[in-house]
């Protein structure tokens, strides 16, 4: 039986009782809708993997790596955000802006704005604009610090 384990009368009960992972999120190149491999060389009991089986698991690791960012946009995606989030760290940015960001990121490059520009350029000046458009504005001087452009 691969039904829900709870039963619902009607719809509003349903909703109530619906049940969903993780919500997505624009601050991950695949919207947080991946498998990921955990670092832990450890079984479910916590007991440390043998040799075999922690070459097996460091197979299994750099496969999966492999498939998350297939296409050179998602690897460059993948860039991105990684550099937005360190920025808005830095920075002390909430999470609003750190999403907002990676929205615009994301809409520069389904627009095909990016080519002859740098990854960390644009991951700046998007962070830049939703840090403004979110009312948390920081100053150039304080951007440039700690982008690496």
């Amino acid at each position: 039986d691969r039904g829900p384990e709870w039963r619902a009368f009607d719809a509003a009960e349903k909703d109530e009782k619906s049940r969903v992972g993780a919500p997505t999120t624009n601050m991950m190149h695949d919207q947080g809708l991946s498998t990921n491999i955990g670092w832990q060389d450890k079984d479910a009991y916590g007991k440390a993997l043998s040799s075999r089986q922690r070459q097996k698991m460091q197979r299994l690791r750099t496969w999966n790596e492999r498939f998350r960012t297939r296409d050179s946009k998602e690897r460059n995606l993948k860039q991105a955000l990684g550099e937005i989030d360190r920025m808005a760290s830095a920075l002390g940015l909430p999470e609003n802006v750190r999403e907002t960001a990676s929205v615009i990121y994301r809409r520069a490059l389904e627009e095909d704005l990016l080519p002859g520009r740098s990854i960390e350029g644009v991951a700046t000046s998007a962070l830049y604009a939703a840090a403004r458009q979110a009312g948390t504005p920081r100053s150039l001087d304080e951007i440039s610090a700690v982008s690496r452009v």
